[in-house]
């Protein structure tokens, strides 16, 4: 399930992903019907139309807000990313190209950013975007008057100037070299009073309509200033039950579904094209460090040692998923710390023995809470309930309701463990590891350790890339002898599309492009 923005406010973690691998994610194309077509999802050899629609299936409605700067749940924002730029946006392979800025520069040392605004970009009400736009978009997720920032990156801004018509500069209070990944924030216009009922950005698409429940429909933008979508319409529709995708897609009331699970792809493989990637995200055990007997670090690295990850993606996809160990993932490259995912095997003795140390010789009984609307979360606490059995641990799954996990777990942390899968929302090596700072808004597990928010400070403080890479590899380091969290994968992700479609493509972060997808021209 991402960074997520406003403390006590409704957010995601639910599913997934992100990355700051140059190369992107890895992926591939298969196509049921005939496999001479295989071929990369970052590559097409079918010729496109421009025109006609689609129906893509999303596992859940918007629970949280249309308004980009408050919208927090990654299924909320993987549609958005349809409507709104920033003044930079991430591309498929992990670069930040310039959007409603046409230029950016960063000063040496890390603590001003300017962009030239682009010629003639205009939001989808017609009218042109101006520095006193994004001045304002700025200052109002910077704004602290209600508590937190709605983007907590940008409480280190000190000022923003406009010196001219078509210059934004941004200075912070302190260095800050990873800043501009924050500054994919959508630009909307100063004067728009209800985000949340009326969404204007400057994207591909321009939003519709939504019926709750229902549906949300997006219509290609004419006067989009970048390469314009060949699809003129987008409707988003919600299949709460997992049940219900194969039929949709067999049945044909949908055209696109990402992130099956391995039962549902070898249902559909032989009617639909399957594209295979990497969900780039944390699927783990979330254990509330803040609550017995999850207090007791013994506790949390018996059962650390109870589980057998490799078993989970056996069971739950066919084997397919990459074992991790702790808050990092392969695609984030030079941050990530391949050997944590051998810190835990499974020893079965060791988890009884440390139970035991801390004071459950007989283990306990416990509760996984999980979002019902994630069938890939529910299958693997169903895996981590057996395995948990046989160290004595009893764990009693407890299914809810998508806003109420928002509500209850994330927001309020009224609970004593779930299984989701945490993204990062900025293309950063801290996305993932500042919310588990203990003063961290988003900090949902209630994490706590010294040393490691010392180290998340020397971060924020040095512009030397080498350090900061050392510090990062340190902090997974402690999560990881922590045991902060039962960590298992990172997912893989599937993706069934109608063949008379193409052009998908995976992005490092937990998005839907639209605009790339076609119509194969017959």
């Amino acid at each position: 399930m991402k960074r997520v923005q406003k403390s006590k406010m409704f957010v995601l973690l639910g599913l997934l992903t992100l990355t700051i691998v140059l190369g992107g994610c890895q992926d591939k194309k298969d196509s049921g019907k005939d496999s001479s077509t295989d071929k990369s999802s970052q590559t097409t050899k079918t010729e496109p139309t421009m025109g006609g629609s689609i129906v893509v299936g999303i596992p859940q409605d918007i629970e949280d807000s249309l308004d980009p700067h408050k919208a927090v749940a990654a299924g909320t924002k993987e549609i958005l990313f349809n409507i709104f730029e920033g003044l930079v946006k991430p591309d498929e392979t992990g670069n930040f190209i310039d959007a409603v800025a046409e230029s950016h520069a960063i000063s040496d040392d890390g603590k001003t950013y300017t962009f030239t605004l682009r010629e003639g970009i205009k939001f989808h009400n017609g009218a042109d975007v101006t520095v006193d736009d994004v001045k304002y978009s700025i200052e109002r997720c910077a704004d602290t008057s209600n508590g937190e920032p709605l983007v907590s990156a940008f409480s280190n801004i000190a000022g923003v100037e406009t010196p001219d018509g078509k210059t934004v500069v941004i200075h912070l209070t302190e260095a800050d070299t990873e800043f501009l990944a924050y500054l994919t924030t959508a630009i909307i216009p100063k004067d728009n009073e209800n985000p949340d009922t009326d969404p204007i950005g400057t994207g591909p698409f321009q939003y519709v309509s939504r019926s709750p429940q229902e549906n949300i429909i997006v219509k290609k933008f004419a006067d989009y200033w970048g390469t314009p979508a060949y699809l003129d319409e987008v409707t988003f529709k919600v299949l709460s039950d997992s049940n219900a995708i194969v039929t949709g897609l067999k049945g044909g009331s949908i055209d696109m579904f990402a992130r099956i699970d391995s039962t549902q792809s070898a249902e559909l493989k032989d009617d639909f094209t399957i594209y295979e990637g990497s969900m780039n995200l944390i699927q783990a055990l979330y254990l509330n460090n803040a609550v017995e007997p999850f207090n007791n670090i013994k506790v949390r690295q018996a059962m650390c040692y109870a589980v057998n990850r490799q078993e989970v993606m056996d069971m739950i996809a066919d084997g397919k998923g990459t074992a991790i160990g702790s808050s990092m993932f392969p695609a984030f490259g030079k941050y990530y710390v391949p050997e944590l995912a051998d810190m835990y095997p499974q020893d079965v003795t060791k988890a009884k023995e440390l139970l035991a140390e801390a004071g459950y010789p007989d283990g306990f009984d416990m509760t996984i809470t999980v979002p019902s609307n994630y069938q890939q979360h529910v299958d693997t606490a169903q895996v981590l309930k057996e395995q948990l059995k046989q160290i004595g641990i009893n764990a009693e799954i407890q299914l809810i309701e998508w806003d109420s996990w928002l509500s209850d777990v994330y927001a309020n942390r009224d609970y004593q463990s779930t299984v989701v899968g945490v993204d990062a929302s900025a293309l950063t090596g801290g996305a993932l590891l500042e919310r588990f700072t203990s003063d961290s808004p988003v900090n949902f597990i209630n994490f706590k350790n010294e040393k490691y928010d010392s180290l998340y400070q020397e971060i924020k403080k040095t512009t030397d890339d080498a350090r900061q890479v050392e510090l990062y590899k340190e902090m997974e380091t402690i999560l990881a002898e922590d045991a902060a969290n039962v960590y298992i994968e990172d997912m893989a992700c599937e993706v069934a599309l109608n063949p008379e479609y193409d052009g998908y493509v995976f992005y490092p972060l937990y998005v839907q492009d639209m605009a790339k997808i076609y119509k194969i021209k017959e």
